[in-house]
């Protein structure tokens, strides 16, 4: 039970790693702060009065048998920095978590965090997809933080070949996104949902930066995919820098407000990266691992020359296709159709395709 007490104490606006460490040298477990007297806690000097009385009111408040029993039942775990389990980088960054809530699998320690923008073009999404795709395939667990954009699109990617870590800013219960339940529902399945916040905790602004460090603490490197000049994905970034982790930038154009984040972290000092290799070779384990040539489904003549018209991230129109192969629109439509039924190509918006991701790997 010790670990639902230290979740207790946890949940106590402010409290920290430092003020819980603290209250164990003097009490010596969890429960005997819970159990101490007022008169004892403000005795121990352990606590500013503030925070005192926070405590004092989270144990009128919280009753810490009903809510472990109720999380046992909804098969959520908890993980304390006690415990052998807790991830060991995690550890070693400035305040970590005394619990994290789980759901899912075992936390690994072969972790790369994936991050980007919300708001991300064709070309961003193809390469989230496919360096989280490659990283998982070689072992990695590609932590990200299960946002709209480019944090989706790298779960979705490590999916496909291996493992993924959603790192959440609310309860491991709570949907956020909406659209993203189906994921988080896989993830949980396959993978592993992880927050410091207690179930039931909504999705608030301020818990959102703070779960960033999360994203870079569990990561021996994070990978920046499009992020605008003031972002998240950049105080995750100068994060991981503070710890001393390595950071990756994925190149964008000069002329994308998307990019300049990116561009800019490579100014600083971020490796520059265009595929999954680029980052294998920073790390002797991995040294030489070569990425797999693009296996593409096989293809008709036709589907064959509109292939070759395409890229991964410049999406072409059906009518710039059919000015270009001379064919008709009924034979085109209908080509176009099975080669989105094969995943060899993506329908960017109406109308406009590209290349898939998803085909390449």
């Amino acid at each position: 039970m010790e670990k639902y007490y230290l979740a207790a104490l946890q949940m106590v606006s402010g409290m920290g790693i430092t003020n819980i460490r603290r209250l164990l040298a003097c009490f010596g477990c969890a429960k005997n702060i819970w159990d101490a007297s007022e008169d004892e806690i403000t005795a121990s000097k352990c606590l500013s009065e503030k925070l005192s009385r926070r405590l004092f009111r989270q144990r009128q408040q919280f009753d810490v048998d009903t809510a472990a029993s109720d999380w046992d039942k909804r098969g959520i775990r908890l993980i304390s920095i006690l415990e052998d389990d807790y991830p060991k980088l995690l550890t070693n960054i400035y305040n970590p978590p005394a619990v994290l809530f789980c759901r899912g699998n075992s936390i690994t320690d072969k972790c790369l965090a994936v991050v980007g923008a919300r708001k991300f073009s064709v070309y961003g999404k193809s390469i989230a997809y496919t360096i989280a795709a490659d990283l998982a395939k070689q072992g990695y667990a590609v932590v990200s933080g299960a946002a709209h954009g480019i944090d989706t699109f790298a779960h979705c990617g490590a999916l496909t070949k291996g493992q993924t870590i959603a790192v959440l800013g609310c309860g491991v219960d709570m949907v956020y996104p909406r659209e993203n339940k189906r994921l988080l529902d896989e993830i949980a399945e396959k993978g592993t949902i992880i927050s410091e916040y207690a179930p039931k905790t909504q999705p608030l602004a301020a818990f959102f930066p703070a779960r960033n460090r999360i994203i870079s603490g569990l990561s021996i490197g994070t990978v920046v995919i499009e992020a605008a000049e003031r972002s998240g994905s950049l105080i995750t970034a100068e994060m991981a820098l503070s710890e001393g982790r390595d950071v990756f930038a994925v190149p964008g154009s000069i002329y994308s407000e998307q990019s300049r984040g990116c561009n800019h972290l490579i100014q600083q000092g971020a490796k520059l990266i265009t595929c999954a290799q680029d980052i294998y070779e920073e790390y002797d384990a991995v040294r030489n691992v070569a990425v797999s040539k693009e296996q593409m489904p096989s293809m008709t003549d036709g589907e064959a020359k509109i292939y070759n018209l395409l890229s991964y991230d410049q999406a072409i129109s059906i009518d710039e296709i059919i000015y270009k192969l001379r064919a008709n629109v009924t034979n085109i439509s209908f080509v176009l159709l099975q080669m989105k039924l094969k995943k060899i190509i993506d329908e960017a918006s109406p109308g406009m395709y590209v290349r898939s991701a998803k085909g390449r790997i």
